[in-house]
């Protein structure tokens, strides 16, 4: 059955989403949960890329009153994509890639923002990690004011792989941390680029910065030198909109 919060509930209410084929963000599974239904609803997970949590029964028992016999599926509010198809579509299509990739950020709020910015200035997809990201959800919708709704998302079960296929597609990344170097107004932008922005607790995993063609900062000069994510997003994808349309503001230009 699904309610009214977008989720799911009931363990073979959820095995005929997958079937048919249900956009799922996340699978939370009590802990204790065995038998051959469990067996194949994480098999069809698995291939699927749905993350599955183990968890108590309490927590599903907040989630929903109703007899959800140890399964809750949350539905995304987005059809997900991935890199491998959005990529060479818009190479294919004559269009400058223009990707945003976020790797940790998990506050809903944060996410609806950079949503709405990149919607608003022309980023072609928002590329995410399967785990340890945002649920894109309801609320998640809801923060973006419907910019979710004309922006590719792709999730990837693992975003260093990504990562690699962006940087072998001629796609130039740039990688965001307050201790690099170089100022963000000191690298092209005008062909095409992946902006790679972390986490405001812990930034981008050094993981994915070894990937990063360019490492640049945006300076801070306050007392607390800690930007907004979703702020600094915008100013690193604005500095990306000034130097291809600087003198054509309206954007005419092919991006």
């Amino acid at each position: 059955m699904k309610d009214k919060n977008n989720y799911i509930y009931g363990l073979h209410s959820v095995l005929e989403a997958l079937e048919a084929g249900r956009d799922v963000d996340k699978i939370f599974l009590r802990g204790s949960l065995t038998g051959q239904a469990v067996d194949k609803l994480l098999k069809m997970a698995r291939a699927q890329v749905i993350p599955v949590a183990r968890v108590p029964l309490a927590k599903l028992d907040r989630i929903t009153s109703r007899n959800h016999q140890g399964v809750i599926a949350v539905l995304s509010s987005v059809s997900y994509s991935r890199v491998h198809q959005v990529l060479p579509m818009l190479f294919e299509q004559g269009r400058t890639p223009f990707l945003v990739v976020l790797d940790g950020i998990t506050d809903v709020r944060n996410f609806g923002a950079i949503a709405r910015t990149c919607e608003c200035a022309g980023v072609d997809a928002i590329v995410l990690p399967e785990r340890g990201s945002v649920t894109v959800g309801a609320d998640a919708m809801q923060a973006s004011a419907g910019a979710l709704n004309h922006i590719e998302v792709c999730r990837e079960p693992n975003l260093l792989e990504a990562l690699q296929f962006i940087a072998d597609s001629g796609v130039k990344i740039v990688g965001t941390s307050d201790h690099n170097p170089v100022r963000y107004t000191a690298v092209d932008y005008t062909g095409p680029v992946a902006l790679v922005l972390g986490s405001e607790h812990t930034g981008i995993s050094a993981e994915v910065m070894e990937l990063c063609n360019h490492h640049v900062m945006i300076p801070e000069y306050g007392h607390i030198n800690s930007l907004n994510v979703s702020v600094a997003t915008g100013v690193m994808v604005y500095e990306v909109v000034r130097q291809r349309h600087g003198d054509d503001p309206l954007g005419t230009d092919a991006k």
